[in-house]
């Protein structure tokens, strides 16, 4: 077979220029272009750190600012509900004094309106009382023809209301 007597020609040849192209391609890359490589990795790892430790800086601050206003918050509020409690205290103080005094008001009103009541009572009680021996006297004057006394016409009427 011819072309197996021509691949030991060959053969040295291709591995010559095999060599020589993987040497060149492993200077031009290799010198050349990893140490740029190497150098922008080293620029973005550098950049990434910095970035990081920004970051951290940050979130540390924020949280510094946080509890700050964490506790300004709960102080505030602290104070809001001793106000409140406060105020809730002298409303329920005012609505008491209020209270009491309506209810001393409406106390020396009714104490009043009784008495005037219990004053109607009693003239109208003795109006009814001068009414019905006015009456008794004119009935048994009609009925039994005797003419009882003023005095006597009263005392009957007693008698008879307070039994009745």
């Amino acid at each position: 077979m011819p072309q197996i007597s021509q691949l030991a020609a060959t053969y040295a040849s291709q591995i010559f220029w095999l060599l020589l192209t993987f040497g060149f391609v492993f200077f031009v890359v290799g010198l050349g272009m990893v140490p740029k490589v190497q150098g922008t990795i080293d620029k973005r790892d550098a950049s990434v750190a910095d970035d990081l430790a920004a970051a951290e800086a940050a979130r540390a601050a924020a949280d510094a600012a946080e509890e700050k206003w964490r506790a300004r918050d709960n102080a505030a509020r602290e104070a809001a509900q001793h106000k409140q409690a406060a105020a809730r205290s002298e409303a329920a103080a005012a609505t008491a004094r209020s209270l009491a005094d309506a209810a001393e008001t409406i106390n020396a009103k009714v104490a009043a309106d009784e008495a005037r009541i219990a004053a109607s009572t009693q003239s109208a009680l003795a109006e009814i009382e001068s009414v019905a021996a006015e009456a008794a006297r004119e009935i048994v004057a009609r009925l039994s023809g005797v003419d009882a006394s003023e005095a006597e016409a009263r005392t009957a009427v007693r008698t008879a209301m307070a039994h009745g």
